[in-house]
């Protein structure tokens, strides 16, 4: 967590400088592909390392070459300008050590966590990512506003390095049971198609995973274009670093709000019946901004699609978490990062170029009603829904 502040300061400072110098939903697009693609390439290999080799290790090595990337960018800003592009490919760079880190860090949870607390536990590590979520853009617009840019990527450094101390000297992570046999079994590849095997055999996760690639697309409009909805649509209201704070605020308070009343209350006992109530909910919210030309009810929408993303995301990933054995925990997860790293960039594809065409609005309008329509699909799908429930993972073996 002491890491991830950081690495928010410096995700807020790229996307908005984009944003702001080239006011190109294009521009933007490519920017996105450009995080995204680590993740596609590196995943199925990260999944592999994260059920082979020590898992602590894995994080620190991520996240000390997201580091060394960041000081270089700092110093590049210390002497001059940086182009677009440079800013395109730190992105990149920094999105393989986040494709490494993702499925070490989710996978290290379960080993530290009783089943019966995962639910509440994933609710606190929400809440605690949303809280920095709040500080982030406030914290990064005031570090832009009294200094300049490459202050951010210096916090952001010094930001890495507290974290990795902590994690090397102050965290004990369980050895999984693939640690001790890494040099007796095969070659990484064998084992990436171990896990799709895996998946195949425990065939709630294949509708699963179709369900989260098309909802990954659909909510791509108000993931991305939202700074870009707000710096054309609303420019009489304060400067463009207000209003992009006060959304990005509003959005992060409410995945806070959201993360306690999971934290406090566990859910509905049926992970799948609260992800499917929750994602026809964001469409409601998303079908709403673009409605809104008041800009203070725009980001109270925002607000309360922050509220309802942890009913999602929380119990999506405790499903997998308390339904997928252990040694094969980093490759089912690398294969939901790979699903990520296709979809959101398909996504931005399609609606990005869009919106240099059509008003913003009418995606926002358009992928709201699909969502809305597409949550209660979940319901209606047998094998999730069984899946749903806590159960052993034997017990629904080829459902």
């Amino acid at each position: 967590m002491i890491s991830f502040i950081g690495s928010l300061l410096v995700q807020f400072a790229i996307f908005w400088h984009i944003n702001l110098e080239t006011k190109s939903g294009f521009i933007l697009s490519i920017s996105i592909v450009a995080s995204f693609l680590p993740l596609l390439i590196f995943s199925p290999f990260a999944g592999v390392w994260a059920d082979r080799l020590p898992r602590k290790f894995l994080m620190i090595a991520a996240d000390l070459s997201i580091a060394l990337v960041t000081l270089v960018v700092a110093i590049l800003f210390t002497f001059g300008s940086v182009e677009i592009w440079v800013l395109i490919l730190v992105t990149f760079l920094r999105g393989i050590g986040q494709a490494i880190h993702g499925p070490a860090i989710a996978a290290s949870i379960p080993l530290m966590v009783p089943e019966k607390l995962l639910m509440r536990i994933q609710g606190i590590k929400s809440g605690i990512e949303s809280a920095f979520n709040v500080l982030a853009p406030v914290i990064a617009a005031i570090l832009i506003a009294s200094f300049d840019l490459r202050s951010v990527f210096y916090v952001d450094f010094i930001t890495a390095i507290l974290g990795i101390t902590t994690l090397l000297f102050f965290v004990t992570i369980p050895q999984h049971g693939r640690e001790e046999d890494v040099k007796e079994k095969g070659e990484g590849l064998r084992d990436f198609k171990a896990g799709l095997g895996y998946i195949k055999t425990h065939r709630f996760l294949i509708p699963f995973f179709v369900y989260l690639f098309i909802i990954l697309v659909l909510v791509s409009p108000v993931a991305f274009l939202s700074p870009l909805h707000v710096v054309r649509d609303f420019q009489g209201i304060g400067t463009e670093y207000f209003r992009l704070t006060v959304v990005e605020v509003g959005f992060s308070s409410g995945m806070v709000i959201g993360s306690g009343i999971i934290a406090w209350w566990g859910g509905f006992k049926n992970r799948i019946f609260m992800a499917g109530l929750a994602i026809s909910l964001m469409g409601l919210g998303v079908f709403s901004l673009g409605l809104w030309t008041n800009f203070y009810f725009y980001g109270t929408a925002m607000l309360f699609q922050g509220i309802v993303l942890p009913f999602y995301n929380t119990p999506t990933n405790v499903m997998i978490q308390e339904q997928v054995e252990k040694q094969y925990m980093g490759r089912v997860l690398s294969v939901m990062t790979m699903i990520n790293s296709v979809a959101m960039p398909i996504g931005i594809l399609i609606f990005g170029p869009l919106a240099d065409l059509i008003s913003i609005d009418s995606l926002m309008i358009g992928s709201g009603i699909a969502m809305i329509v597409f949550g209660a699909l979940y319901w209606l799908n047998k094998p999730m829904m069984r899946a749903g429930v806590k159960r052993s993972s034997e017990s629904i073996k080829n459902v």
